[in-house]
């Protein structure tokens, strides 16, 4: 993945994105009028999934294998019989929140973060999926996971430790981290000094919502979540956190976190306003920098809306590669820096509600 192409996932369908020495330039949309929840290249095979929300036909899940010129449809994770949700109503996959690659070791094996709550293994290449039910069957699970902005949890983010297979950390919304050291045999929960501001208490280890959990390529016990209630960071393999936010700047509340492959320290975010406006900072769009592991944060601005702007950038909308980095927003405008996000290029700003960036 060099920063040279960018596959952006939509409201209305899946547009392929090129740089091609002279500016970017996209592809006709693959999918047009479906819904993109993510969509993501497989650095292993080379393989593009595409994660669609159907309104009509529900949750499709599609592969390309020849960079995005055709797709085949394959089949979607399903839950097995008499797996329930908290209202004792039978679990039905509403949401692919993402298909996360596991380590070059295992080139056939997925896994599908899901809405109600799942984490689906694939070992045949996302033929047929597999529920993980030692996470499913968490005794927090009915009690105390729940969806907040969404009707029920989801597992939004999947971390695998490069150095071990069996060493896989998940995110999920408004439950927290857990962290299996087994192959998904056991789980725990990991969100030690998230300070959960809305729970009665806010110190309890399940019910913290990490809107998207990262981990450095090069040093994978360095973590970083962007949090519902702030950025935290772990240099301990997830075991501690502590709050990185900036104290009196915008970096704190947003959706979105990237982390330098190669520099643990090194990570970027898209600050919004909390809670209920869920817009930019002052109405002016800025992408947080930090290169001292969040002590301290820089705002660049440069190419960015600074007035009359209401953008907000979820969580799957901002991604990086070497010096590349890219972002989209709710309004439809997409953003690339091909200097460590000092300064932007408006690649399109007339395209359908953004929910996924990735390079590819």
């Amino acid at each position: 993945m060099d920063g040279s192409r960018l596959l952006v996932g939509t409201r209305k369908g899946l547009f392929v994105v090129d740089h091609d020495g002279s500016g970017w330039r996209a592809s006709a949309p693959a999918f047009l009028g479906d819904g993109l929840s993510y969509a993501a290249a497989d650095p292993r095979t080379g393989a593009y999934w595409a994660c669609l929300d159907h309104g009509h036909w529900g949750v499709k899940l599609h592969r390309s294998e020849d960079r995005g010129a055709s797709w085949d449809e394959l089949d979607v994770p399903a839950y097995p019989d008499g797996a329930k949700v908290a209202d004792g109503s039978d679990a039905t996959l509403t949401y692919l929140w993402t298909i996360a690659p596991a380590g070059s070791g295992e080139p056939g094996r997925l896994y599908a973060g899901t809405e109600p709550g799942g984490l689906f293994v694939s070992d045949d290449g996302g033929a047929s999926w597999t529920l993980n039910e030692p996470l499913w069957n968490d005794p927090t699970r009915l009690t105390q996971w729940f969806g907040a902005g969404r009707d029920h949890p989801g597992v939004h983010s999947v971390v695998v430790d490069p150095r071990d297979p069996d060493h896989v950390l998940v995110g999920v919304s408004v439950a927290g981290v857990f962290e299996t050291t087994d192959g998904g045999e056991n789980w725990t929960p990991r969100n030690v000094g998230i300070s959960s501001e809305y729970l009665p208490d806010p110190t309890s280890e399940v019910g913290a919502d990490p809107h998207l959990l990262v981990a450095c390529p090069s040093s994978p016990d360095t973590l970083w979540q962007q949090n519902h209630c702030g950025i935290y960071r772990s240099v301990d393999g997830a075991a501690t956190w502590h709050e990185v936010s900036e104290s009196d700047g915008p970096a704190s509340f947003g959706f979105a976190i990237a982390v330098d492959a190669q520099d643990a320290d090194t990570a970027w975010v898209v600050p919004a306003i909390s809670d209920e406006q869920r817009v930019a900072v002052d109405g002016a769009l800025c992408v947080s920098r930090t290169e001292d592991g969040g002590a301290t944060w820089t705002a660049f601005r440069e190419g960015l809306p600074q007035r009359e702007c209401f953008d907000v950038t979820f969580r799957h909308a901002l991604d990086v590669s070497g010096d590349a980095v890219a972002f989209g927003t709710t309004t439809g405008n997409l953003y690339a820096s091909a200097d460590r996000g000092e300064s932007w290029e408006c690649v399109g700003n007339h395209l359908p509600p953004i929910n996924s960036v990735r390079f590819a």
